[in-house]
């Protein structure tokens, strides 16, 4: 497997867009929201306050991860987004792609990086994988986004 990972370019945002269509986490609403942050990123990458990379096998884009530097915070980063297409998960691409962050962040001397996410049982593997990264659980706001669907804020620091 030759993958690459690198900064998303306008090209990639179709193929992004198809990939969250198609896995049951996001919901409709939820990737009009990414393509809104997608858009912003696309036009004026150094000024949207987002990092967009795409993680690519053989010129075909199989994932993403969407990451910035929280506002009004020191060293502070947040992971808003990241996907992999279904047929490639378990390959670890997501782990390349949260890897690259990670170095992206550790750079610009970020020193922690927070990463909400849901606590509905689809997400029970999503949450695995990020704790098998080394993000652990600091927070949990219960019922957040729907009646039985807690909010889960998970944390690393950058060392």
């Amino acid at each position: 497997m030759n993958l690459k990972i690198r900064p998303m370019t306008h090209p990639d945002k179709a193929a992004i867009i198809r990939i969250l269509k198609e896995l049951p986490e996001f919901l409709p609403f939820e990737v009009i929201i990414a393509e809104e942050v997608i858009d912003a990123y696309l036009q004026d990458p150094s000024g949207s306050g987002y990092c967009i990379e795409v993680a690519e096998i053989d010129g075909t884009v199989v994932g993403y991860i969407n990451y910035g530097p929280t506002p009004v915070t020191q060293g502070t980063w947040d992971i808003y987004w990241m996907a992999v297409a279904a047929d490639r998960q378990g390959q670890g691409i997501g782990k390349a792609l949260i890897r690259s962050a990670e170095r992206h962040i550790a750079k610009a001397q970020g020193r922690l990086i927070i990463i909400e996410t849901a606590g509905k049982p689809q997400y029970e593997r999503t949450r695995r994988f990020h704790f098998a990264q080394g993000y652990h659980e600091v927070a949990r706001v219960p019922e957040y986004y729907a009646p039985g669907d807690d909010k889960l804020i998970l944390c690393k620091r950058i060392e």
